[in-house]
C-alpha cells in the first residue's frame, strides 16, 4: 500500500507532519487514502453538482473505512465553447485532464481513486487516466439533465441550436426563440439526449469502471447520490482484492464498449475516445473494427437528436444494463469480463430487464440490422471518416452533390444564416481538424442551422473537424488525411462532385487522379502561423483523427 511509501516510517515523519497540517489524523493516514477527483465549477452545467457527488463519494469511503481526500480536474462546457475559439480548447482539455491527474496522484500517493467526470473529454480523459496510472479505480459521474419542454414536446440542446436555424430562416418568431432559449435545458447535468457526455458515461458502465446507472440515471434524482455513496464504498473492496483498470478495460471490455456503442446509437466522438482509451491500455484499435462490429450488430435506441427519447428514458427503461442483456442474450457481447463491481458482466445483468420496447427495442425488432456509426472510405479519405448513421435520414445514405468549399467553420455559418446553401451540395469545411484546427471543432452551429432550415434531408456536410453528438443528418466528420496534412480533402474545389454511400462504407471525390496529382503540385495546404501556447504544442504533437487524435509520443 502507498502509506509504506508516504506515511510509515520514521524517514515519512516530514510527510506526516504535512498531513497534520491538512488536519488529518493519525487514524485516517493509518486507513487507505483514496483521491477524489472531482470536476466540480461553477460555468459547465453538468458540473455544478459535482460539489454534492463529492461529499456522497466522501461519506461512502469514509463509511467503508478509507480516508477521502479530493482534488480537482478540468472542464470544459462544449456547448458554450460551441461556435467560436472556445471550441479549439475543448478536446485539447482531453489530454490535460489525463496528464494532470497522472501528476497529482504519483506526486502524492494514492491507494485508490474514484473519478467524478460528467461532461465531454472529461469523462475519457480520466478513463486514460485510470489505465496510466492503472491504481483501484471507479468512476460516479455527475448523471444526465432532465429534458426541457416546449410546447408541450421534450427538448434538448441540439433542439435549441435548431431554433436557431429555424429563426434565421423565418420559420419562427423572437418569442418562440426565447421559449426555447428558457426551457430547453431546465436542470443541470449533461445534456439531455444521447450526445458525447452521456455517450461516454454509459460505455464507462459498458467498460465495467462505473456502476449500474452511472450512464443515465438523471443528475437531479437522489438515486445519483445514493450511486455516489455505493461508489465510495465499492473503491474499498476494489482496493482490497486489488482489482485494477487494466483488469477491467480487456480487449474483450473495449469490444464490448463499441459494440454497445453501436446498439446505443452514441456520438461519433466516441471514435475518437474509445482507440485514444485503447491506446492507453496497451490494446489494438482500428477504424475498421467500428464497421466490423456495425454490420453484426443491431441499433436498438433512437435517443436525442436521433429520436424522440432522451436519457430519462432509456433509464425508466432499464438503463445501459438492459441494452447489455438484449445483446448479451444474442451472443453479441462478452460477459466473463470483470468490473468495478468486483464480479462479471454476466453476474451484474442478470437480473436486467427491458422495461419499455419503444426505447431499447428488441434485438428482434431493431431500427436497423446494423450499428449507430459507420466508417467511411475513399480517395477523399484514406484513413477514414465517421458518420452516425442512426441519425441520417433514409433519402441521404446515398448522396452526390456539388461540394460548396469552406476554409473555416465561421466562413460556412455565414454563408447558411445568409441563405446561401442550396438542396443537393455537400458542404466541405476543412482546416478543423486535430492540427489544423488545432483542436478539432465541433460543426453543431453548422449543422443544426441546416437542420432548422428544413435541409438536414437534402444537404450533407463533410468536416476534417468532429461533430458533437446533438448533431444530426447526414454529418461525416473525422476525415483522414486532415487538410492541414496534405490530406485531398485539401485539394477539394468549390463545385467538384462529391458521392456518398453510408450503406456501402464510401466516398468519393470525382476528379480525375492526374487532376489530383496537378493540384497537389500547384496548391500547397494552408499554415496556421498565428499559434501560441497550448495550441501551438498541441498541433505540432497531435496525431490524426483515425488515431483517435492521441498525443504522439515518439
Amino acid at each position: 500500500m502507498i502509506k509504506d511509501t508516504v506515511v510509515d516510517g520514521f524517514n515519512n515523519a516530514p510527510h506526516r507532519s504535512l498531513y497534520h497540517a491538512l488536519g488529518l489524523t493519525t487514524e485516517e493516514t493509518s486507513r487507505p487514502l483514496i483521491g477524489i477527483v472531482s470536476s466540480y465549477n461553477e460555468i459547465v452545467p453538468g458540473h455544478m453538482n459535482l460539489d454534492k457527488i463529492t461529499e456522497a463519494v466522501k461519506l461512502g469511503v469514509a463509511m467503508a473505512g478509507g480516508t477521502p481526500i479530493v482534488f480537482p480536474a478540468i472542464a470544459v462546457c462544449d456547448g458554450i465553447a460551441m461556435g467560436h475559439k472556445g471550441m479549439k480548447y475543448s478536446l485539447v482539455t482531453r489530454d490535460l485532464i489525463a496528464d494532470s491527474t497522472e501528476a497529482m496522484v504519483l506526486a502524492h500517493g494514492f491507494d485508490g481513486l474514484v473519478m467524478i467526470p460528467n461532461c465531454d473529454k472529461n469523462v475519457p480523459g480520466l478513463l486514460m487516466a485510470a489505465a496510466r496510472l492503472n491504481i483501484p479505480t471507479i468512476f460516479v459521474s455527475g448523471g444526465p439533465m432532465l429534458a426541457g419542454r416546449v410546447g408541450g414536446k421534450k427538448t434538448s440542446l441540439s433542439s435549441m441550436f435548431e431554433a436557431v436555424g429555424a429563426y434565421s430562416a423565418g420559420k419562427i418568431d423572437a418569442d418562440k426563440l426565447l421559449e426555447f432559449e428558457t426551457k430547453t435545458c431546465p436542470t443541470c447535468g449533461s445534456c439531455s439526449g444521447m450526445y458525447t457526455a452521456n455517450s461516454m458515461n454509459c460505455l464507462t458502465e459498458v467498460l465495467g469502471m462505473g456502476l449500474g446507472g452511472n450512464g443515465t440515471i438523471p443528475a437531479v434524482y437522489s438515486a445519483r447520490i445514493e450511486l455516489a455513496k455505493h461508489a465510495g464504498m465499492q473503491i474499498m473492496d476494489l482496493v482490497k482484492k486489488d482489482i485494477r483498470p487494466l483488469d477491467i478495460m480487456t480487449e474483450d471490455a473495449i469490444r464490448n464498449a463499441l459494440t454497445a456503442d453501436m446498439a446505443l446509437g452514441c456520438s461519433t466522438n466516441s471514435m475518437l475516445h474509445l482507440p485514444a482509451i485503447a491506446n492507453e491500455c496497451g490494446v489494438k484499435f482500428d477504424l475498421n473494427m467500428a464497421n466490423e462490429i456495425s454490420e453484426r450488430t443491431p441499433n436498438l435506441c433512437h435517443l436525442a437528436p436521433a429520436g424522440p427519447t432522451y436519457m430519462e428514458d432509456l433509464n425508466e427503461a432499464g438503463g445501459v444494463y438492459a441494452v447489455l442483456k438484449e445483446l448479451a442474450d444474442a451472443g453479441l457481447i462478452k460477459t466473463d469480463v470483470m468490473t468495478c463491481t468486483g464480479k462479471t458482466m454476466a453476474e451484474n445483468i442478470k437480473n436486467s430487464v427491458n422495461r419499455d420496447e419503444t426505447v431499447i427495442r428488441p434485438v428482434s425488432n431493431p431500427y436497423s440490422k446494423t450499428g449507430g456509426i459507420a466508417v467511411l472510405y475513399g480517395n477523399l479519405a484514406e484513413d477514414g471518416c465517421v458518420v452516425k448513421r442512426s441519425a441520417v435520414a433514409p433519402e441521404m445514405l446515398v448522396h452526390t452533390g456539388p461540394a460548396r468549399v469552406f476554409d473555416s467553420e465561421e466562413d460556412c455559418i455565414k454563408v447558411i444564416y445568409d441563405g446561401g446553401i442550396n438542396p443537393g451540395d455537400v458542404i466541405v469545411i476543412r482546416y478543423e481538424g486535430p492540427a489544423g484546427g488545432p483542436g478539432m471543432r465541433e460543426m453543431l452551429s453548422p449543422t443544426s442551422a441546416i437542420a432548422g432550415q428544413g435541409l438536414d434531408k437534402e444537404v450533407a456536410l463533410l468536416t476534417d473537424g468532429r461533430f458533437s453528438g446533438a448533431t444530426r443528418g447526414a454529418s461525416i466528420g473525422h476525415v483522414s488525411p486532415e487538410a492541414a496534412s496534405g490530406g485531398c480533402i485539401a485539394y477539394v474545389h468549390e463545385g467538384d462532385m462529391i458521392s456518398i454511400d453510408i450503406p456501402n462504407h464510401k466516398i468519393e471525390l470525382h476528379v480525375s487522379e492526374d487532376e489530383l496529382n496537378r493540384r497537389k503540385q500547384t496548391e500547397k495546404p494552408k499554415v496556421n502561423t498565428e499559434l501560441t501556447g497550448y495550441l501551438k504544442r498541441y498541433s505540432k504533437m497531435v496525431s490524426s483523427a483515425d488515431k483517435g487524435a492521441i498525443i504522439n509520443q515518439k
